[in-house]
């Protein structure tokens, strides 16, 4: 059985072969979810690929299932950037975090019961983007290791500075006076109590009154979080000592890395109107025509709505309109090509734009958007050559595009049709400003990029260019190599 050193050692080594596109942990099933969840804060802004899987039925015996869950995870690590710490089994990809053990015999050993499958493997690959989780920061990964045997036993043994709280239902415990008193003593002297549900499927919430009282208390509600979520995640914070109590408590309730489900402050809004979308569609192409026009004397295209005379005679005839969906489609057809464009021309404003059409007013994006775009609308490849918004406002120059892009989730490690990655077209640019900034997020040459950028290098050198020398070696062609140019 792992323990909180197989922890460290398994995210040491990642940090320290991080320059590999992805990364797959054979482990055992019984201690699983408790790793993911225990690795899913460990790795810090985290932009590759990291699969857990093993087998209820070893490799070595004639019938397994040992098989199938590695070529599996195999295949999706080797074909899909999704930078988050998860678990493969019986052709399903969870999210780590959100995953717990619920048979010891039967196959589907494992169950995400609070969030969605992150992939789903059957005769094709299904990916569900929507629910992925996208790097949105800009610093480099790192591997956070200061977790210790010491915080753990805090929770059973003197001084407590942390208990994870299995109650029933939706929160409920006894209404005991004294055990209520000794809750909110040990609250009052600093220690974290987390309550978590003990059914399968559920939340911790204050719909009763038995569950108000331990948040009167001074309880932490963890909301859905699995019970190893909620261990390794306590012990996480807790063992970084710039992090106050208050501050604690407040991230035990915030999802960091999408363990928990955020809970809506309004009622959930209805479908999207057609007609609510039928205006959107038109702002998408009132941009396009701003942003295409050329600077002329001549007459301007402009759209405009129906006249009331026109919508009056329209509605007249009764005809059929757009379902909600078919007009939400044509929408999502047309953003990604207005973010590329935006992108090339430095445009935060229209960027913005596309970021906010496709993403509620809390970020999420909203569920009536018909397209599920591969790691969101920030990074959607253009079909002609498979770049991202990334690449061309790189090759483009566009320093406040990539600032913006970064910080909404735009993966650095993507690669284009040529198998070039945005890091290096913008030194092939010597746009040196983006590449520190790339750089600083945790971008890395990678693919085709090696011996181009090489020869880039020798070119420079030939040509006494100091400033592309400077910009190719911070890129990290090595400089070993030099000697061989």
């Amino acid at each position: 059985m792992l323990n909180l050193s197989d922890w460290v050692r398994i995210a040491t080594e990642i940090e320290l072969n991080y320059a590999f596109d992805a990364f797959l942990v054979l482990h055992g099933t019984d201690t699983m979810a408790y790793t993911a969840s225990a690795l899913s804060f460990m790795l810090e802004d985290l932009g590759k690929t990291v699969i857990l899987t093993g087998a209820q039925i070893p490799m070595s015996q004639l019938r397994n299932d040992a098989v199938d869950n590695f070529m599996g995870a195999l295949a999706i690590a080797g074909h899909y950037i999704i930078p988050e710490c998860s678990i493969y089994f019986n052709h399903t990809l969870y999210r780590g975090n959100r995953t717990s053990k619920m048979s010891s015999y039967d196959l589907s050993a494992f169950s995400s019961p609070n969030f969605p499958p992150l992939v789903d493997v059957g005769i094709e690959i299904a990916v569900n983007w929507k629910n992925v989780l996208r790097q949105t920061g800009v610093r480099r990964f790192r591997a956070h290791k200061r977790v210790s045997a010491a915080t753990i036993k805090t929770f059973f043994s003197p001084p407590i500075r942390g208990v994870i709280l299995e109650t029933f239902g939706a929160g409920n415990a006894p209404q005991r006076t004294d055990l209520l008193q000794v809750l909110e003593e040990a609250c009052n002297r600093g220690v974290i109590v987390v309550a978590i549900t003990q059914c399968g499927k559920g939340s911790v919430s204050d719909a009763y009154e038995t569950g108000r009282t331990l948040l009167q208390a001074g309880v932490v509600p963890g909301n859905d979080m699995t019970p190893e979520c909620a261990l390794t995640k306590l012990s996480y914070l807790l063992s970084k000592p710039e992090l106050s109590i208050a501050e604690v408590r407040d991230f035990m309730t915030t999802p960091l890395r999408g363990e928990l489900t955020r809970h809506s402050r309004s009622a959930p809004s209805n479908l999207a109107s057609v007609e609510r979308t039928l205006e959107s569609i038109q702002d998408v192409l009132s941009e396009f025509v701003r942003l295409t026009q050329l600077s002329t004397s001549g007459p301007q295209i402009m759209l405009t709505s129906d006249t009331p005379s026109e919508t009056t005679a329209r509605d007249a005839t009764a005809p059929w309109t757009w379902t909600a969906g078919e007009a939400a489609t044509t929408e999502a057809v047309l953003i990604p090509f207005l973010i590329h464009l935006a992108a090339a021309k430095n445009d935060i404003t229209n960027m913005r734009f596309c970021i906010d059409t496709y993403s509620g007013k809390d970020g999420t994006e909203e569920p009536h958007k018909a397209a599920n775009v591969a790691g969101g609308v920030v990074n959607c490849p253009d079909p002609t050559n498979g770049q991202t918004p990334l690449h061309v406002a790189c090759l483009n120059g566009s320093v406040q595009a990539v600032d913006l892009l970064l910080r909404s989730g735009a993966l650095v490690h993507l690669r284009d049709s040529l198998e070039h990655t945005a890091l290096y077209y913008a030194a092939r640019q010597c746009h040196e400003d983006i590449v520190n900034k790339l750089i600083q997020t945790g971008a890395t040459l990678g693919g085709a990029d090696e011996p181009f950028a090489v020869l880039g290098l020798k070119n420079a050198l030939l040509a006494g260019d100091q400033t592309a020398q400077r910009i190719w070696l911070k890129a990290g062609v090595k400089f070993a190599n030099n000697s061989k140019l």
